[in-house]
């Protein structure tokens, strides 16, 4: 069989653990054998980011924003267990805060629907898709450990020398304390990357925060989103009947388990993570949820939504062959391998993205499927497989 040929390189980044393995066997098996894969490579494993000193991190971002698509594994964000583990030089900064930083995008995730799995939410008729603001807030912040009593203020020196300050705490004995930023074109691109979305999905748009609390950082996104709404889409989205509807965060989760879906959830980073997790594992599972970062500049990171899958690395290490749900590091790529061709204009790379979808979701629907899936099919599994031979039979059937 001849293999579909590629006109531009993909960014590959690698990740770690179980997410890891099960990369380059989708290589192996779903693209290789059909694709003629052109890709520059990258290596997030935790031990090549310490070696580089996140160098490494820097350049695939770069990368992404040259060739305009890049598709990424699941990466350790490092704490302090994980550098005793992995005797790390440093714990540095979350790799995909930082790639997000650089292409200053937004994250959409949208769960992966299949009939024979239903919503624990019995009143979800469609999916709800996740837009998450992907810079700043705790992902960028600075933090500080207070040994002793002690003022902590907020200092913001112009570039004339002029100061303003504010108080933060007077401490009265030890703690801790935490800046955060993030910048006004940053929201704006947020707001204008979900409504873009939206009208491309017919989707109306709900965004929450809690500027009732946060009055000038909430308040800040709440302003900028109605802003950009009011002067740039609010014709367009009246045009094509699609709401913008602004609420509190904590409103918001009250109406999402009552809500039937189909509509967009604008959510700030952290929420946006947060909830991401709660949709994802109420649809279904964390392994069953598309993610993509689209930047305004027009440059495309898809990803698995998930993480490394931990605690299955260490049985597999032990010779275990485990029954890890790869649907999301598959959607991963298809959906950079589908705008590449997109990008491209190469029809048999576009045709072969939707083929390999739906041979997973067909091998799903057919009752054939890992672990994670089959405590919640309804009808119950035909098979339960594990990773490599779940793997094999949508190989089979594309």
């Amino acid at each position: 069989m001849n293999k579909i040929q590629m006109k531009t390189p993909l960014v590959e980044i690698d990740g770690d653990e179980m997410t890891r393995v099960l990369w380059e066997v989708i290589k192996e098996k779903l693209l290789l054998p059909f694709i003629e894969l052109k890709t520059e490579y990258y290596d997030l494993g935790l031990k090549n980011r310490d070696n580089t000193n996140d160098d490494v991190t820097f350049k695939s971002a770069e990368a992404i924003k040259k060739y305009g698509v890049g598709v990424k594994c699941a990466t350790i964000t490092a704490n302090a267990a994980r550098k005793v583990e992995y005797d790390l030089q440093y714990m540095h900064a979350s790799p995909n805060a930082t790639i997000r930083a650089i292409l200053d995008g937004t994250v959409f995730r949208k769960p992966i629907s299949v009939s024979r799995i239903k919503p624990s939410v019995n009143t979800w008729k469609a999916p709800i898709v996740i837009g998450r603001h992907a810079y700043g807030d705790v992902y960028k912040a600075a933090e500080m450990e207070i040994e002793a009593p002690g003022k902590v203020e907020l200092v913001y020196t112009k570039a004339d020398g002029t100061e303003r300050r504010e108080t933060i705490a007077d401490f009265t004995g030890s703690g801790i304390v935490q800046g955060m930023h993030n910048l006004d074109e940053s929201i704006r691109s947020f707001a204008r990357a979900c409504f873009v979305y939206a009208l491309a999905e017919k989707l109306p748009v709900w965004f929450a925060t809690k500027d009732t609390i946060s009055k000038k950082y909430d308040g800040r996104f709440k302003e900028i989103f109605q802003e950009v709404y009011d002067k740039e889409y609010k014709s367009k989205c009246d045009a094509a009947g699609i709401d913008y509807f602004y609420t509190l965060i904590d409103d918001a989760v009250a109406r999402v388990v009552k809500a039937e879906g189909g509509f967009l959830w604008a959510c700030k980073n952290y929420d946006g993570d947060v909830q991401s997790d709660m949709i994802a594992s109420a649809a279904g599972s964390l392994a069953m949820m598309t993610s993509v970062l689209v930047s305004p500049s027009g440059v495309f990171e898809y990803e698995a939504a998930h993480g490394t899958v931990q605690q299955h690395y260490y049985r597999w290490q032990k010779g275990e062959k485990t029954s890890t749900n790869p649907a999301a590091l598959i959607f991963a790529w298809t959906g950079a391998l589908a705008k590449r061709a997109e990008l491209d204009n190469i029809l048999e790379l576009a045709d072969f993205s939707k083929r390999l979808e739906a041979a997973l979701l067909n091998t799903i629907e057919d009752g054939i499927m890992t672990g994670d899936l089959a405590r919640l099919s309804d009808p119950p599994p035909q098979k339960v497989l594990n990773s490599w031979e779940f793997i094999d039979e949508i190989a089979g059937r594309i």
